[in-house]
């Protein structure tokens, strides 16, 4: 499910989708949240331990990446859907705002003054997402929901992980509802895991990128920017 931040709803030229983690901030979302509720105690030492396994075990490819979110986020269990939301929302003025890339926002100007469509389609859970749609101006989001019954997270998500193919079914999904075709589409992202998005999109950005998709980038004449 998509969530609409602005009023604008006249018919736009294009659509631009940017990634959120490491592409509009340096920080990984993710792990600034499990890092501050830590610190709440709203995650065990055992959860942090297995979280720390969980990514080193993704770096080793030793675990599915689309099982990797859903095991990272096995700690909100039982954690009610309102305090994650204030969890959510001082990690994103706390450590995402500040680390936001200062080449973003004359970006978005950009796309915005040539009647795009700029939305943000992430991993990342909706309430971060909305957070900086909303910082950022910016039109939509298409990220990752939680499960909650009763006003309390059950520790699964809501719907698949917005994660590598996803992100293209959702991508596709929407360009088709908006009637614009996928050759007019931008894609902004940073990871390898991002490929199959970047590959299907007329125009496809890689920003700081790691270095197999920068492999790939230079082979296909990709943009490719160095944001501070």
């Amino acid at each position: 499910m998509e969530i609409t931040s602005s009023k604008n709803n006249n018919i736009k030229n294009y659509i631009v989708f940017f990634d959120l983690d490491r592409t509009i901030t340096k920080a990984i979302s993710g792990r600034a949240l499990a890092e501050t509720a830590y610190k709440k105690r709203l995650m065990t030492r055992l959860d942090l331990v297995n979280a720390v396994y969980v990514s080193l075990a993704h770096r080793l490819k030793l675990i599915d990446p689309r099982k990797l979110i859903d095991k990272m986020l096995a700690w909100v269990k039982g954690i009610p859907e309102s305090t994650l939301d204030e969890l959510c929302s001082e990690v994103f003025k706390k450590v995402l705002l500040p680390s936001v890339h200062p080449e973003v926002k004359p970006e978005i100007k950009f796309h915005k003054e040539n009647n795009a469509k700029v939305v943000i389609l992430s991993s990342s859970l909706v309430t971060i997402c909305r957070e900086m749609s909303a910082y950022l101006e910016m039109d939509d989001i298409i990220c990752t929901h939680l499960e909650v019954i009763n006003g309390i997270c059950t520790g699964r998500t809501s719907g698949p992980v917005c994660f590598g193919e996803e992100k293209v079914v959702r991508l596709r999904e929407y360009c088709e509802r908006n009637n614009i075709a996928l050759e007019k589409a931008w894609y902004y992202g940073d990871s390898i895991s991002d490929l199959p998005a970047l590959n299907i999109v007329g125009n496809p950005v890689c920003i700081n990128p790691e270095m197999k998709l920068l492999r790939v980038a230079r082979k296909n004449g990709w943009k490719i920017f160095y944001w501070k």
